[in-house]
């Protein structure tokens, strides 16, 4: 895990990441993923230019995506393709784009089963069921 359970310094460096690449400043390759998936994201630019984003809580009881989060799977979906882990996402990735025509959009289905299988995990205390996570992305074919 990039920083641990420190939301504050994880949430300093999508700030850092962004503010670079407006500045033109040469990026990391973790930083150059980062500022990629906040550029597909607009509606989060000014959020991201502000010191308050870092200490923000956003509740789905108050109706607020997470940001942080929402950017933090499309980052792990780009991962997880890019090292075909777990076995077969790429492929699976693949055929909903083709379906789809749109990779962003792609992302946003697929994070749909991210989401459930992080959240079934959390509530049983145990690692992510990859084989459940594939299944449910195979439906999305």
């Amino acid at each position: 895990m990039l920083f641990g359970q420190d939301r504050s310094r994880l949430r300093k460096y999508y700030l850092q990441a962004w503010k670079k690449k407006r500045d033109g400043k040469p990026l990391e390759s973790l930083e150059s993923l980062i500022a990629t998936v906040i550029e597909q994201h607009p509606e989060y630019h000014a959020l991201l230019q502000s010191e308050d984003a870092l200490d923000r809580d956003y509740t789905p009881e108050a109706g607020q995506t997470n940001p942080f989060l929402h950017m933090g799977m499309h980052i792990s979906l780009a991962e997880q393709i890019s090292t075909d882990r777990p076995a077969g996402i790429r492929d699976i990735y693949h055929k909903i784009w083709t379906k789809l025509g749109d990779a962003h959009d792609t992302e946003h289905r697929m994070m749909e089963c991210l989401g459930l299988a992080l959240w079934e995990a959390q509530q049983q205390n145990r690692a992510p069921d990859e084989q459940a996570y594939l299944e449910c992305l195979k439906k999305l074919q």
